[in-house]
């Protein structure tokens, strides 16, 4: 519960330093129904619906709903098979008629493709739990953050300060639920990804959003490195829009113009 505490915090803290519309997504994969939270809500057994999965992530971070899906409620056939609900072995029925339908122009090529996507091993769970992270009741395997660029920014900013290294990340302009989850599962590293279509006309994404994803061991990480940036008034909520000349600077900008030769100026006071 302590943990489960921590996160709680960890999901607060990061609505109020990046002034997110929407609440953080914690992620959890059930293994056994003994793990669904009480509460939950069941697409198909409590409203005889079926939905995306991006819905279901919709639900979460607007309505702040605790949402449980097993392979029934799916409505969408690209989360059964990366999320290991369904199996879809290369070379089976299931995968050519996924392979025919990719959006790709040669088949050898889509085949190729598909037999490398990213997916769970099938079998090992029955379904995921999504849930406000300021709220959940259970540890998370991954945070899932829709943000706008200038906040994708400041967590982007946040962990090149904690790691010393940049996010890599490969970009589609499809399959984003796959692509904003499973590859941070595997890797335990974070990702940015693009809402595709789907999550536009269904899931209610917006034009100007754009889902980063945390591993669930790496949150404090991202909320650490943004309390820093806070703490030397560099955080998201400190930047204005300004069209100054000669505007003020860090100091080093001044150690570096000496060096240079160039004309050093006034010193930013923050």
């Amino acid at each position: 519960m302590q943990q489960t505490t921590q996160f709680n915090q960890y999901g607060k803290d990061l609505r109020e330093m990046l002034i997110l519309r929407y609440e953080p997504i914690a992620i959890k994969m059930i293994r056994s129904e003994a793990e669904i939270p009480e509460g939950a809500v069941d697409p198909r057994k409590d409203k005889g619906e079926h939905l995306a999965f991006c819905q279901a992530l919709a639900m979460t971070r607007r309505d702040k709903k605790t949402v449980y899906m097993d392979k029934y409620s799916h409505w969408c056939w690209n989360p059964l098979i990366g999320l290991g609900l369904v199996e879809c072995k290369e070379g089976s029925d299931s995968f050519e008629v996924v392979c025919r339908n990719l959006g790709m122009a040669d088949l050898d090529a889509a085949r190729k493709f598909f037999a490398k996507f990213p997916r769970l091993q099938y079998g090992e769970y029955i379904g995921t739990v999504t849930a406000p992270l300021s709220e959940c009741t259970f540890e998370p395997d991954l945070v899932l953050i829709y943000a706008n660029n200038a906040q994708l920014r400041s967590m982007l900013w946040a962990v090149k300060y904690m790691t010393g290294d940049i996010v890599k990340t490969q970009m589609d302009a499809i399959d984003s639920c796959i692509y904003s989850c499973v590859p941070p599962m595997l890797g335990r590293e974070y990702r940015v990804t693009i809402p595709d279509p789907g999550e536009y006309e269904r899931g209610c994404a917006d034009e100007n959003e754009i889902i980063f994803s945390v591993p669930s061991e790496r949150v404090g990480e991202l909320v650490k490195g943004l309390e820093f940036f806070r703490s030397i008034k560099l955080g998201y909520a400190d930047f204005s829009k300004e069209m100054k000349f000669n505007f003020a600077r860090p100091p080093f900008y001044n150690e570096l113009y000496a060096l240079w030769g160039l004309d050093e100026g006034e010193v930013w006071e923050k």
